[in-house]
Order: structure tokens, then sequence, then C-alpha cells
């Protein structure tokens, strides 16, 4: 390459570097194309490696006109770097003056939420929509209010149903969320639209789909001329509503001494599709609601006239419908504190978790 090429192929750079530096939109990007003009590899730099091919007297013009367009290439990335740096800083200005510290912080996110607690929140924002109340009851029971109020006296068989956990004081860890009907009827008297979700416990073997320490949501509808038909569309609109489609139910007679007629409300098991697995005990089935009509014994012990007035309860077993939702298998997962079991957030679904998120 001759002297004449060597200025000819300098200017085609300079022009090329004016072209490219155009259109910079950061400084991470000016450092990327500085190398491909200004590097060792770069194209004044593959210049700069040619001087000693020319001849002697040749070599200081050659070496001149490089230094020269290096300088203005130089110049023009530096001049570039300048108007980033002024560009970005209107930027920042700009989003300060659009500031408003008034308005309310992102609330950051706290982590994941355990299987129930998504249930639960779903489950209430379902009942609030239909009229209900969001009650509670102490975890530590008398035996009038587990037991004797919800027409079991001291001699019923129905006590050795249910393994209880007595304490030393003669109370007891409750073994069902259904306490809270009585104390609900005293408190609020009739008509009463409620439920109460909560923790309840048993002194029982665990499996599959057994523990020891379970949550249930006990329901409570309570007004003139309430029928069987009245609980079976609650029930199907619930389960509707928690998995965002219709689902397969079956009602068998069950006893219960609280209810009259009672029944067991059973779905089909999510987790093999009715084909049996042993979570559903090779049933296809997964026994998830026992509800019925309150019986007339426990309406007079809410100071609530059966003559008057009539109504359905039931106890939802949020721990196992927390399996049936998200696919898990073991119900003895819930309470080991596996991180692994916690629901991330984009499995998380409906307003009412977003609410509380």
């Amino acid at each position: 390459m001759d002297i004449e090429q060597l200025r000819t192929e300098v200017g085609t750079i300079q022009a090329d570097a004016r072209r490219v530096l155009a259109d910079i939109p950061s400084v991470q990007a000016l450092r990327e194309v500085r190398s491909k003009f200004l590097g060792k590899k770069g194209a004044l730099g593959r210049l700069m490696g040619t001087v000693r091919s020319y001849p002697p007297e040749q070599r200081s013009e050659v070496g001149q006109t490089l230094n020269q367009a290096n300088k203005a290439v130089t110049a023009l990335f530096e001049e570039t770097a300048r108007r980033i740096a002024s560009s970005e800083s209107v930027s920042e200005a700009s989003k300060a003056s659009a500031f408003d510290p008034t308005l309310p912080g992102v609330r950051p996110a706290l982590g994941n939420v355990h299987p129930v607690t998504a249930v639960q929140w779903e489950i209430e924002h379902v009942f609030q929509r239909l009229g209900f109340t969001v009650e509670a009851g102490p975890e530590m029971e008398t035996e009038y209010y587990n037991f004797e109020a919800l027409n079991i006296p001291a001699d019923h068989p129905a006590r050795d149903m249910q393994d209880t956990f007595w304490l030393k004081n003669g109370w007891l860890l409750r073994t069902h969320t259904s306490p809270v009907q009585v104390r609900a009827m005293e408190k609020f008297g009739p008509p009463i639209r409620c439920i109460g979700p909560g923790r309840c416990f048993r002194y029982e073997t665990t499996d599959a789909s057994h523990e020891n320490t379970f949550h249930q949501c006990e329901g409570l509808m309570i007004d003139r001329n309430i029928s069987i038909a009245n609980l079976i569309a609650v029930m199907k609109l619930l389960l509707r509503e928690v998995f965002r489609r219709e689902v397969k139910v079956r009602l068998r007679p069950g006893f219960f001494p609280f209810v009259e007629p009672g029944f067991e409300l059973d779905m089909n098991c999510q987790i093999c599709g009715g084909s049996g697995c042993a979570t559903c005990k090779k049933s296809g089935w997964v026994e998830i609601l026992p509800c019925g009509m309150v019986h007339p014994n426990v309406l007079r012990y809410g100071n609530i006239d059966p003559h008057e007035y009539t109504g359905f309860a039931f106890g939802l077993g949020l721990t196992r419908l927390a399996m049936m939702k998200y696919g898990i298998h073991d119900i003895r997962v819930m309470n080991q504190g596996d991180l692994r079991a916690l629901v991330p957030p984009s499995r998380l679904t409906g307003p009412a978790i977003q609410a509380k998120q």
C-alpha cells in the first residue's frame, strides 16, 4: 500500500468512526466500539504495525499520517463520551423531578407462601364475596365447646372417633374447628354466615393423608328455610373457585353428632386423577368436606330456636385441599419446614392472593 492508498484508508476509517459513534447509546457500547478502531487489532492499530514495511524515507510521513488519524478518532470518542454523560445526567434529572415522595413505596416480596395459607386466603375471599364473615376460636378449647355444645356428651361413642390431646388443666387441643359454630351463634344470633379457618390437633398415626396437626375451615350458615340444596350449591361453588374449573365430587351419608342429616363430600383425587394412589388409599377419592344440616340440639346450645331457623355447617380440610390444588403427595410435608414445599409467587392465583401480596 503506497502513501496515497494509506491516506484513503485512513479517511475511510475516520468516516466509519463518525458514522458508528453517532448512534452509540451508552458508555458500555462506546467501550466495545473503541477497541474496533483504536485497539491493537483494530482498524488503526493494524495500520500502525505496517510502518516498518515502508521505505525508510517514507516512514516519517506514514507515521505522521497515522498519528494524526489516531488523534482525530480519539477526539471523536472523547466527544461522544461527553455527549453520553450529559444525556444520562439529563435523564437522571428528569427522573428525579418526576419522583413523588408522597406516593406509597413498593412493598418488597417477603418470600414464598405456605400452600395452606394460600388456599385459606382464596377461601376467605370466596366466602367474603358471599357475605360471610371470618371468625376465629381458641386452639386450646374447653370440653364444653369441643364436645358437649356440639351434641357429643361425655358418654357418646363419637368421642372415640377423635383421639384427643388432653391438657393437665382439664382443657384440650381442639380436634376440629366446629367449636367456632357455637361461639358464633352465641356471639351473633341468627341469621349467621361465617367461616372459621384454623389449626386442629388429633392424637393419631400419621401417613400420606393423615397428620396429628392439620388445618380446617369451619363454615356455618343459619337462616330461615336453609336446605341441603343450599349446602351443595355453596360447596360446589367453593371448589370451582379454588381449582378454577369444575371438580368431580360425590356426596355420601356420614355420621357426625352435630349435624342431621350428615354427609361426606369427597372430591376426585387430583394427584392420580382418580386412578388410585397412596394419598387417596387407592380409592380415587379424597375426603375433603364433612358437612350437613345443623342438628337441632346444637342450635339450642347456641340459643337459636330450631323450629324457626335451620342451617348447614361444614368442616373443610384446608390441608388436604392444598395437597389437591398444588399436587402435594404426602400431607407430612406440610409440617416439616421444607422450603421446597412453599408455593412460589408464579403459582399463586386469584385476587385474594394478589391483595395479600
